[in-house]
C-alpha cells in the first residue's frame, strides 16, 4: 500500500518561500509519477506541478510557473515542491499525489493519481 506524507507547510509572508516535502512509502516509489495539487476553501482542487519517474520531465500551470519547482530524490523516496515569491492566492492545502501506473507520461488530471496524502496547509499573509 502506498503512503504519502506531506510536510513543510506553514504561515509565510507575501514574497516568502516554503519547501514542501512528500515522503513516499510502499511499492516502488521511483516508478511513480508524482504531483502536487492544492485546494483552497470553496474552490476546486488545482494542479500545481508534476514530475516524471526519473525527474527529467516536469510540468507547471501558468499560475505557478517560474515560482515553483518540483524535484525528487529517489534515493530518499521524497518529492519536493519549492515555492518562491508566494502570493496570498497561493494559500491552500497542498496535496501530494502518486500515479502508480508506471507510465512515462505526466498528467495534470487529478483522476490519474490514485494515491494521495492528507495535505499540508500553506498560508500566505499580506
Amino acid at each position: 500500500q502506498v503512503q504519502l506524507v506531506e510536510s513543510g507547510g506553514g504561515l509565510v509572508q507575501v514574497g516568502g518561500s516554503l519547501r514542501l516535502s512528500c515522503a513516499v512509502s510502499g511499492g516502488s516509489p521511483s516508478f511513480y509519477t508524482m504531483a502536487w495539487f492544492r485546494q483552497a476553501p470553496g474552490k476546486e482542487r488545482e494542479f500545481v506541478a508534476a514530475i516524471s519517474r526519473s525527474g527529467g520531465w516536469t510540468d507547471y500551470p501558468d499560475s505557478v510557473k517560474g515560482r515553483c519547482i518540483i524535484f525528487r530524490d529517489n534515493a530518499k523516496n521524497t518529492v519536493y515542491l519549492q515555492m518562491n515569491s508566494l502570493k496570498p492566492e497561493d494559500t491552500a492545502t497542498y496535496y501530494c499525489a502518486a500515479d502508480v501506473s508506471g507510465g512515462l507520461s505526466i498528467s495534470r488530471r487529478s483522476a490519474n493519481y490514485r494515491d494521495w496524502g492528507r495535505g499540508t496547509q500553506v498560508t500566505v499573509s499580506s
